[in-house]
């Protein structure tokens, strides 16, 4: 464009590129006619709010409450009727969500029979009721059915409550939801079926985005660009946060507007090309930059994905967070901030449909502040009227529900209603009660003064920056002493050697250094946090009443002790990012994200048996700080042990006491032992079942005691045995046969009497020359690892049995374990059939052996489900085989399991036969199963397809 070009030329040129660029985007294409099914991924918005709750941040501020108050004749039953109709319509309202390895996926549930409308009275408004019934979390894994609440006020006046999850619905949704709603109950009123067209489901929309991302790219660069060196507004938070933060985490504010207000805002838009949006922004950015004195300012706003015809009737979640970044420098007029703001925010939406969450992604370490948050802490929006549901035959009126939390530090509104009012919503830690309290006056004030003259600068507009005065001192001094706790607190000139903070507490037992330390992180920038606090009995003063400096502590800072955690934590960081990090190296700098917190936090949760949560990971941020946690945490966990040691003394003196025929479970927590410990259950026997201490949670039950070890603990091993009355051995390290062999060896050793089952493996028999392979047939060469491993430790039980009081000892050698459990599921995608398994989820083509290639008739192999396998296990402690069997359910040829495979998983993938045999498909024996024939009979649904089914359905793809 020429220099001479004015505002107006440049905004017409802008729109002009804007259709351009809308008329070159391909349309949405129309869903197909045959939908993928199964699980789906999820879409960028909604991975974030899942990883929310992995971070340990599952609260209430991902309700959506819609409320109504219905005047007139009210029929409870037509609205259960309805709204069971409306959750059939649209799977993402019955969607429960899981993760496969580290990806989240989303899968619908079966349409619900009915879903309740409970009838409570309420005299009052039943406010309380509402919020209440609000705040209730969903539960993301066990899925977001709406739920509804009827409060009845009188025979004809009744507040309907419907709650959703903000990762199945957005605002736009709540319209299709209102409209469909009102036909349904008015077709179950009617006693006729509804006559509603099926609508889009958002499972294809997220699989588009999914497929679709290599087209955000140029997206993707703009962004880069035109947020580089952006950072998130320094709010002033509180020195100390409110003692019932938690309780009520956010605060609204609203003020009246003059009834001029708006026109005269609207007409200021209309004079510079700009929506009552665009000006109602620009007021946002002026209130923000006279709370923070910043002129370089990014606020949030929210778009929309939903473009063209097949998104029309679409629920769930569409919107995206638009970081339009201004530059406020210069004191310019409001009238030339409209005009700022209008230009940005016309660039942004040019490139809306690039999600947020991935920009975040992309920009990694320089998106986050210090605390790990991410770039758009505040944000701005105009709100019309409220939604109603409008039911036929009554009045209704919107009712506010609110759950008391903000889903950003601060947000900025304005109402463009019958009744204009502003808004001031913000985070109560991120604002304390009087800063709150004056930025909604302040708003209010400045939004009425640039409706009077929209050109007046920046300087002159109501509201003063609210930075705490500091008389010259040192910002960590301010904060150290508006802290309760602390009676004098002094932060010199570091005069180049480090920052360093003294303070002096008002009693004893107060804040410990690194308590204060971690509060000064969460209130200043990282470059503002001293590096040590000292905690003094006196602050040295001179005669003036001055800090002596000369006499405070001035020895270089001592070595921190290493902490014992640092080591764990620093491994399991450069496992996970692929570089070893320094002790006080930035998480995000790493490049680390929301994702990677959780995965290392499951990780060390795992590794050291301590709590311990992605959001964790995200506030400390180093690897120093995170060791440092988590001694916090093994310390507390030392002081509950020790308090109630006195008490288990003497039960820990005592041997242990179980209960007769108490059987001895390993491995309860595979694929295997948790069928078997389901099967004793069942049968009522009394269970020992060891379990390694991170996952000893998931053991338990009635009549299950659970003990601590694993295969490496042989003197664990051996006390285990010895207190029981029977032993199942179900546990096994599949990659290290020493290990299993010298577990086995502790075990007979310490067995002394009641039968012993093992589960060993058709391994065992290594490659047999023929294809028919009885029960005890001898183990032929080439045997793998694996097999050799099994087959000793069946030899080292065999030769013990019957001696020194030993009861029956049994080998059940089993094939390919199928069934419905996490375990048992990796075995499927990356076990033996995992050649066929990710080619055919790939789409890929698959290549079989031919019927005779290598000269063998047939290549399959044999399966049993797990839960025919316990019972095959658990009925050898009544009645031991006193040697070998074979578990086999059946045997499937490769070529009927890649049917299955390619028919589960909704493949393209085509087979071929060729002469050529791949080493994992060189398989080709089918084994008797004589001695257990009887316990290995299938159940009902443990036919080959059913449980294939089962274990596939909650894959992500």
């Amino acid at each position: 464009m020429a220099a001479t070009d004015t505002p107006a030329d440049l905004q017409q040129e802008l729109l002009r590129r804007a259709r351009a660029r809308a008329a070159a985007r391909p349309a949405t294409p129309a869903p197909a006619r045959e939908r993928a099914t199964g699980p789906a991924p999820l879409t960028h918005a909604q991975r974030r709010m899942w990883l929310m709750e992995r971070l340990g941040q599952s609260s209430a501020q991902y309700s959506v409450p819609f409320a109504t108050r219905l005047t007139g004749p009210f029929d409870p039953d037509a609205l259960s009727t309805a709204l069971t109709e409306l959750v059939r319509r649209h799977e993402i309202l019955r969607t429960r969500y899981g993760r496969d390895g580290d990806e989240p996926y989303q899968e619908p549930l079966p349409a619900p029979a009915a879903i309740a409308v409970p009838v409570v009275d309420a005299p009052d408004d039943g406010a309380r009721l509402l919020t209440e019934e609000a705040r209730r979390p969903f539960d993301l894994a066990e899925g977001t059915v709406p739920r509804a609440l009827v409060l009845r006020h009188g025979p004809r006046d009744h507040t309907v409550l419907l709650t959703f999850h903000h990762i199945a619905i957005d605002g736009g949704s709540l319209e299709t939801v209102a409209e469909e709603l009102a036909a349904l109950y008015a077709a179950a009123v009617d006693g006729r079926p509804p006559a509603l067209p099926e609508p889009p489901q958002y499972a294809d929309f997220a699989r588009r985005e999914h497929t679709d991302a290599a087209r955000l790219e140029d997206g993707l660069a703009h962004w880069m660009r035109s947020l580089d060196g952006a950072t998130a507004p320094r709010l002033p938070r509180p020195a100390v946060l409110p003692a019932d933060v938690s309780e009520h985490p956010a605060a609204t504010r609203t003020a009246a507007l003059g009834e001029n207000v708006l026109p005269a805002l609207r007409e200021l838009g209309r004079q510079r090309r700009a929506t009552v949006f665009t000006v109602g922004l620009a007021a946002a950015f002026a209130a923000l930059h006279r709370l923070t004195g910043e002129a370089d300012l990014v606020i949030g706003c929210a778009a929309t994905h939903r473009e063209g015809p097949a998104m029309r009737g679409l629920v769930g979640l569409c919107v995206n967070t638009l970081p339009v970044r201004v530059d406020l420098s210069g004191d310019p007029g409001f009238a030339t901030v409209v005009e700022r703001v209008r230009d940005a925010l016309l660039a942004a939406q040019q490139h809306r449909e690039v999600p947020f969450d991935l920009i975040l992604e992309r920009l990694g370490s320089a998106a986050r502040g210090d605390d790990g948050t991410g770039l758009v802490r505040v944000t701005s929006d105009v709100m019309g009227e409220p939604t109603a549901l409008p039911l036929p035959g009554l009045e209704a009126r919107a009712v506010e529900v609110t759950v008391g939390e903000a889903k950003f530090d601060l947000t900025f509104g304005l109402f463009d209603t019958d009744a204009p009012a502003s808004l001031v919503q913000y985070g109560r830690a991120a604002l304390d009660e009087e800063t709150g309290r004056a930025l909604a006056e302040s708003f209010a004030e400045l939004l009425t003064a640039v409706a009077a003259d929209p050109e007046l600068p920046l300087s002159a507009l109501p509201g003063n920056p609210a930075e705490p005065v500091t008389d010259g001192r040192h910002p960590a001094e301010v904060r150290l002493l508006a802290h309760p706790e602390v009676a004098e607190a002094h932060v010199p000139d570091p005069a180049g050697g480090p920052l360093l903070a003294y303070a002096v507490l008002r009693r004893t037992g107060g804040p410990s250094p690194v308590q204060l330390r971690t509060h000064l992180r969460g209130v200043l920038g990282r470059e503002l946090v001293p590096a040590a606090v000292t905690l003094l009995d006196a602050m040295p003063r001179t005669a003036d009443g001055s800090v002596d400096a000369a006499k405070l502590p001035s020895a270089p800072i001592p070595a921190a002790p290493r902490s014992p955690h640092l080591d764990a934590v620093t491994e399991a960081l450069t496992g996970l990012l692929g570089q070893r990090p320094g002790p006080e190296e930035d998480f995000f700098a790493l490049g680390g994200h929301s994702l990677a917190a959780v995965q290392l936090a499951e990780r060390l949760r795992s590794a050291l048996t301590l709590p311990l949560v992605g959001l964790d990971i995200m506030q400390t941020r180093t690897p120093r700080a995170i060791a440092e946690l988590l001694d916090a945490r093994a310390a507390e966990r030392a002081s509950a042990v020790a308090a109630s040691a006195t008490a288990s003394a003497a039960a820990s003196a005592r041997p242990r006491r179980v209960r007769e025929g108490t059987v001895l479970v390993t491995g309860g927590t595979g694929g295997v032992g948790a069928f078997v410990l389901r099967e004793l259950a069942a049968q009522g026997r009394p269970v020992l079942a060891l379990a390694r201490p991170e996952s000893a949670h998931l053991v338990g039950g009635e009549g299950v005691e659970v003990i601590e070890g694993d295969l490496t603990d042989l003197d664990g091993l051996r006390a285990a045995v010895e207190g029981a009355d029977a032993v199942i051995h179900a546990a096994c390290t599949f990659t290290r046969p020493e290990v299993d062999v010298a577990a086995m060896e502790a075990m007979v050793a310490a067995w002394r009497g009641g039968p012993f089952v093992f589960v060993s493996s058709v391994d065992a028999y290594g490659r047999p020359q023929a294809a028919q392979v009885a029960e005890e047939s001898s183990a032929q060469a080439p045997l793998s690892s694996y097999g050799q491993a099994k087959l000793d430790c069946e030899r080292l039980l065999l030769s013990a049995a019957g001696t020194g009081g030993r009861g029956g000892a049994s080998a059940v050698r089993s094939p390919i374990v199928w069934g419905a459990h996490d375990r048992l599921r990796d075995q499927l995608r990356w076990g033996a059939t995992g050649l066929l398994y990710q080619a055919a989820l790939a789409g890929h083509p698959i290549g079989l052996p031919a019927a005779g290639a290598g000269g063998h008739d047939w290549y399959g192999a044999p399966w049993v489900h797990a839960a025919a396998l316990a019972r095959a296990v658990v009925s050898c402690l009544d009645a031991p085989v006193h040697g070998v069997a074979n578990a086999v359910s059946g045997h499937v040829a490769w070529s009927d399991l890649t049917a299955e495979l390619v028919t589960l998983l909704g493949s393209g993938s085509t087979v071929t036969f060729e002469d050529e045999v791949h080493r994992d498909l060189d398989h080709r024996w089918h084994y008797r199963a004589d001695r257990l024939a009887r316990a290995l009979r299938p159940a009902p649904g443990e036919d080959l397809h059913s449980v294939l089914a089962a274990m596939i359905e909650p894959m992500s793809r």
